[in-house]
Order: structure tokens, then sequence, then C-alpha cells
């Protein structure tokens, strides 16, 4: 009895028999022979069925079958005669698990990318969709490795919550039983600055919610967000942590992921470039340079989508924007001891056009200071009140900073945008399916 095996290790069987269970995506042949394409999941593989007299019981199974067909296919496994690096499987034996009645939905012609997102669920199987969610999960897996090792946790914060980090304009609200109003979380950045006074340092990954209006390539309404807080980390060491993050993760998709890489034709080139140190720019000199660029920015204006991608054209590294003012920001960030209208802030720009994928501040630390902003900002002092008890007790300098997971995989894959970097995606004008 042949051995089940998934796709990827066929290369251990040469010269064996072996079955593989999966689907078969695609059929070409002639007299007396076919080519099956045939995936699992963990790769693909190209079954051959030959027969000159197209008597035998296999081939008129293969004959038969259509595209997304599921099967057991059993066979020898042998060295493709021209690849050294790509096997083939002589098929002895099939097995029909389902039989797909009719054209497949999505066939080999082209689409329009609403068809293909009102049917993201079969979209999901193509290779170039796959190869997406393989390098986001490498993604994932780096982000962990990474933060583990600089003395991280995972600590999950809520996502229903009575507050919001930056005011509730933006958020998906929902009635909670007899306490009023709760919103899905934005972020759980708040919960994590408690956590620190536990463990030291801490992250979450999880999803949230943003209920801005926007139609852009860069925006979802339910995206994946990883927030790391630290205490005892300043404004510069929190940058310097985020940057050996991103180099930890572009290093682990590029050795693990030339595959998928290559199956969307990335240009791997641009992303060996990413090394430390990265680009460190002020907001006022950002915006002088944007100006003579050809911006409308001012002075005190945040960076728009435009501008950063008009910015971020121009380096072949990730650019830190600092000192942002703080007019502009979250009420809790650090004010700089240098200029009180500056924020203690950075966000993350990516290159080749990409850019916000990282956004990052000290957190102010003192209890007075942080009640001022509360209420400079007209935020409820009492919703806010088991956030000020943090600068009560114990108080210490802290930092932190969020990755959008969909944006930071859309840069890694050269994917231009967004909605395809993550499985379903939920856009203002689509929540199916």
């Amino acid at each position: 009895m042949a051995d089940t095996v998934f796709i990827k290790d066929l290369k251990d069987h040469v010269g064996k028999t072996a079955t593989i269970q999966g689907w078969m995506f695609n059929k070409r042949g002639g007299k007396g022979i076919h080519f099956l394409q045939l995936r699992d999941g963990s790769g693909v593989v190209q079954g051959v069925v030959f027969d000159k007299s197209e008597e035998t019981e296999v081939f008129k199974t293969a004959d038969k079958l259509t595209m997304e067909s599921s099967v057991k296919v059993t066979g020898e496994v042998t060295q493709h005669p021209k690849h050294d690096d790509v096997f083939e499987l002589q098929v002895s034996e099939i097995e029909i698990v389902h039989l797909v009645d009719g054209e497949y939905p999505i066939a080999k012609k082209e689409h329009g990318t609403d068809f293909l997102l009102e049917n993201r669920h079969l979209w999901l199987r193509s290779k170039r969709q796959r190869a997406i969610q393989i390098v986001r999960n490498t993604i994932i897996n780096g982000i962990y490795e990474y933060l583990n090792k600089e003395g991280f946790i995972k600590i999950d914060s809520p996502i229903l919550t009575p507050n919001a980090c930056e005011g509730t304009t933006t958020l998906f609200d929902v009635e909670y039983f007899d306490e009023g109003k709760a919103y899905l979380s934005q972020s759980g950045q708040l919960y994590l600055e408690a956590a620190i006074f536990s463990v030291g340092r801490c992250f979450d990954f999880g999803p949230v919610f943003r209920a801005e209006k926007s139609k852009t390539r860069r925006h979802l309404t339910e995206f994946w967000m990883m927030d790391a807080e630290a205490a005892f980390v300043e404004h510069e060491e929190n940058m310097k942590i985020q940057e050996g993050l991103i180099v930890h993760v572009i290093k682990k998709a590029l050795e693990e992921n030339k595959k998928e890489l290559a199956d969307l034709e990335r240009d791997v080139s641009a992303l060996e470039k990413i090394e430390a140190p990265f680009i460190y720019k002020t907001h006022a000199e950002v915006v002088k340079e944007l100006q003579e660029m050809g911006s409308d920015i001012k002075e005190n204006d945040d960076l728009g989508g435009d501008d950063e991608t008009i910015l971020t054209n121009k380096y072949d590294k990730p650019i830190f924007v600092e000192k942002y003012p703080a007019e502009v920001k979250a009420f809790y960030m650090k004010r700089d001891p240098e200029n009180e209208n500056l924020a203690l802030c950075a966000d993350m720009l990516a290159p080749e056009g990409y850019g916000e994928v990282i956004g990052g501040s000290e957190r102010e630390a003192d209890y007075d200071v942080l009640l001022g902003r509360i209420k400079e900002h007209g935020l409820d002092e009492k919703e806010f009140s088991w956030y000020l008890d943090l600068r009560k007790y114990g108080s210490v300098p802290h930092s932190g900073f969020g990755i959008g997971l969909e944006r930071l995989t859309g840069w890694i894959c050269g994917t231009k945008h967004i909605r395809e970097t993550i499985p379903f995606p939920r856009l203002i004008n689509r929540i199916r399916p």
C-alpha cells in the first residue's frame, strides 16, 4: 500500500509509489496522455497519465476529471528530466473524491476585480492568492520570533472596549446590554500599557476595526494589527526595535518564500536592500522635502497618502518620519522636551511607494500631563480613569508601536491593493462572502 504524503515531501520518495490528496486545477494533453496539474495546499505537482490505448480505467478517469475536482492520486514519484528540483507523479490510480459538475466559476480567463471579490472563497485557490497568504503566514511567524527574542510576551487585549484610543468618530459601536455603547477595538494599545507593569514587554496580534469611509488602496474596515508596548523604552530605542523587527521579517520571507515571491513576480532585489540603519527624518524636514517635490503640504499637516507615495518612491529603504506636530497626533503621545509642540512619535514608511506600515511613539507617563491631554481632546475622563491609574502607581517611561499586517504583507509581496492581502477583505461597500 502506497504511503500518503504531502506534495512538498515527494522529493523524499523518488522511485517509490506514493499517494497525494488534493485538487486538479488544470489539465492538458494529447493522444494517449494527460498531464494533470495537482495541488494539495503544500505545493503543486504534475501527474502524468500515459496510455496509448486510452482504454485503461485510470486513463478514462483522468479523461473525465474537471477543473477543481478533488482526488486521491497514486503513482511512482520521478524526477523531472530537465529540472533537478521538480518532481512528477507517474499516475497508476485515481480515486475521485468529488467530481465538479459543470464549469468552475473562476476558469482560466480574465475576470474583473468585483467578480473576483464576490467569489473570494474560490479566488483564494489561485496561485497568486495562495502565495500571498503563505507570505502573510511567514510574516506573522517572523513577528512572533523577533518579539519573543526581544523579551516580549503575547497578551490578548479585548475586542469590545468602552472607550477608544483616539476618539470614537471612526469606530463601530454596539449596544452592550445595560452598559450603554461599546466599541469594536481600533487598537489594543491602552490595555497593553497596563500589562507592561506586570510583564515588562508585551504585544497583541488580532483583528481591529476602523469605520473610516475610505476607499483607498491602503484601507480596510477590518484588518489585523500587531501592537507592542515596552517599559523603560524611550523614543529612540522604540524605533530601533521596529527597525530590527522589519529586517528580521524581510530576511525570513526572502529565505522561506522564494517560490511564492517568484509566483508573485516580486522584484526581490528591492527587498534585499532592506537592512539597518533605516533613514531617519523629522516631520519638518520631510515637509520641506515634499514641498520641493511639488506637494502642497503645510508645516502642521499630517502626511497624506499621496505625500507618502511621493516620498517613498524616492528611497530604497524605509523612512522613519519622527516628531510630528502634536496637534495632529493622539493625546497619549509624550511631547518632545526640546519642543512642546512636537510629539515623540514616528511613522515608518515603506519604500517603493507603499507608505506607512508602522506607527509608534513614546507614551506620556505623567499623570497630570496625561489628564490635561484627555481634557484637551474632549475625552471622557471617567472612561479613562483606569488608564490614568497606570500613571499613579509606579509610572515609568514606556513606548510602543503598531504594525498593520496587511500593509506589511502588501509591501513584501509587491501587491498594490491591500484587499488581496487578507483572506476575506471587509471594505466599506463589501461584507460578503
